[in-house]
């Protein structure tokens, strides 16, 4: 394994994709596809965001709550 495929899969398990999905970038990687590993990629970047702003909406509801439990 290369130094940039070992920083890859190492990367991707650390932001905690699923093995499956590191096997296929490993894949698009291993084959040489740099243009689908990138859409890959932002794909994946994509659905974090996403989930990240999913947990900041639970976050501003238990803020609200917590402001109106204070009021009460």
């Amino acid at each position: 394994m290369t130094d940039y495929t070992e920083t890859l899969k190492t990367g991707l398990v650390d932001v905690g994709m699923r093995q499956e999905l590191v096997d296929r970038a490993m894949e698009l990687c291993r084959t040489g596809q740099a243009d689908d590993l990138v859409r890959f990629l932002k794909v994946q970047r994509c659905e974090l965001v996403e989930e990240m702003h999913e947990s900041q909406r639970k976050v501003d509801r238990l803020d609200y709550l917590i402001r109106q439990t204070k009021q009460n």
